[in-house]
């Protein structure tokens, strides 16, 4: 079993308030072209233990089944398990922080778990700096999204 774990950060010009539901399984839907998912709860309403499943996404060898670990929205956190059976497990933390009224820094960390050979290759080269361009994208995307609401 082989695990790798990654960190970034990034600051943006919108209100914490706005940002931070943009990380939800809807949310994303706004901003992450190709985003979708499988509404298996009957609702958007996030919480603990909240679930859906993705087909191909993020990563992903294979569908993916999400679930919520943490939800603070008051301190503007959201921890998600996402599970690829027989591949591997993702713990994903997403935490906004308010610079300013009008600014956000978001902290993004990924953290892989192999489950078996292809999942343990992937882990062994998730690269630091592929992360950095992974999370470099969501800051584009996100400044993109706002950008378009104008």
């Amino acid at each position: 079993m082989s695990t790798i774990k990654h960190t970034a950060s990034f600051e943006i010009g919108q209100p914490v308030r706005e940002l931070f539901p943009l990380f939800s399984a809807e949310g994303e839907k706004l901003w992450v072209p190709g985003w979708n998912y499988e509404n298996i709860m009957g609702s958007t309403d996030l919480h603990e233990n909240y679930v859906f499943v993705t087909k191909g996404h993020d990563h992903a060898a294979s569908n993916a089944i999400w679930m919520i670990k943490r939800y603070q929205p008051e301190d503007f956190l959201v921890q998600f398990y996402k599970v690829e059976p027989g591949e591997k497990i993702g713990v994903i933390e997403v935490k906004c922080f308010e610079s300013s009224a009008s600014r956000t820094k978001v902290r993004v960390t990924y953290e892989y778990i192999g489950l078996s050979p292809s999942g343990n290759e992937f882990v062994s080269n998730f690269s630091s700096s592929e992360y950095d361009a992974f999370i470099a994208e969501w800051e584009s995307l996100l400044v993109k999204y706002f950008q378009s609401k104008r």
